[in-house]
């Protein structure tokens, strides 16, 4: 799911799947299994959405403070638009309980509405992507 997370955008040619072993973006999902992880994947394997807290010194693009944890969430293509996303968002914010979580979102993509419904504002700008929090 890491790569569907990285794959979005409809009518762009996807990068090669070996992306996701790209130091910036394998430190989401290497050594799962850490203090602050966290994750929930949909029943038919069609999603997954997942926290995990990072560093100053090496952080994730959505970061904001090492108490924090930054959103990663990915759904199968053929799955998108059928509320799979907003079915794991809902989960996975239930089980973090009162905890603030991060994000980082390109401007253009739909998911921002998504973000928005679950109460995150945008908190800064980073090249062609909101970074977001979400407050308890």
């Amino acid at each position: 799911m890491l790569y569907e997370a990285f794959t979005w955008r409809p009518g762009v040619a996807a990068p090669p799947a070996e992306v996701v072993a790209r130091p910036e973006v394998a430190k989401y999902v290497d050594g799962w299994g850490r203090p602050g992880d966290l994750g929930v994947v949909a029943d038919d394997d069609t999603g997954a959405a997942w926290i995990r807290l990072f560093t100053h010194d090496d952080h994730g693009y959505g970061f904001v403070a090492p108490h924090v944890p930054e959103l990663s969430i990915g759904v199968a293509k053929e799955a998108r638009g059928r509320g799979v996303g907003t079915a794991l968002l809902e989960e996975l914010l239930s089980r973090a309980g009162d905890t603030p979580v991060s994000l980082s979102v390109e401007t253009d993509n739909p998911a921002v509405r998504l973000y928005e419904r679950f109460g995150f504002v945008r908190v800064g700008y980073v090249g062609t992507s909101w970074t977001m929090q979400r407050w308890i």
